[in-house]
């Protein structure tokens, strides 16, 4: 399923902010696709982040910048 808003709570407070993942697979994998030539530590903290946010606890990172093919980055809370 792509592009479905998910709210984000903090202490048990909606926050404002709307969560809107390039996309959700089985209901309990993110993935969030980039086009950078490099990924750095930013990237991975805003993905275990969505992950802590919507407690879901597998994210795949994905990147089509860096080479020819693309790279996979499997994160787990």
């Amino acid at each position: 399923m792509a592009q479905k808003e998910l709210q984000i709570f903090y202490k048990g407070e909606r926050l404002q902010h709307v969560y809107q993942q390039d996309l959700i697979c089985y209901d309990k994998i993110i993935v969030e696709l980039k086009a950078l030539s490099v990924l750095t530590g930013e990237h991975t903290a805003q993905v275990l982040n969505y992950l802590k946010a919507t407690d879901m606890e597998v994210a795949l990172l994905v990147n089509f910048g860096s080479h020819p093919k693309a790279t996979i980055q499997r994160l787990v809370l």
